[in-house]
């Protein structure tokens, strides 16, 4: 759900995503499976970490960074 409002702009580069509380609360999930969530989307680019901020959407997505080697 996250990477698809990554991918259709509902948070766009640079904008904070859910944190790990927000997910559970509006999810319903655990924080475990919450923190695999942000841990997945991390290594793959999607989303960085600053450390005291919180989790924000990457500028350039794993899709167009692709296309943009293919050029």
């Amino acid at each position: 759900m996250i990477r698809e409002r990554i991918k259709d702009g509902t948070y766009p580069p640079r904008s904070r995503v859910p944190s790990v509380v927000q997910l559970t609360e509006e999810f319903g999930i655990a924080a475990m499976t919450a923190h695999k969530v942000h841990r997945a989307l991390r290594e793959e680019g999607r989303i960085y970490t600053e450390p005291g901020l919180g989790s924000f959407v990457s500028r350039q997505q794993p899709e167009e960074a692709e296309g943009a080697s293919g050029e």
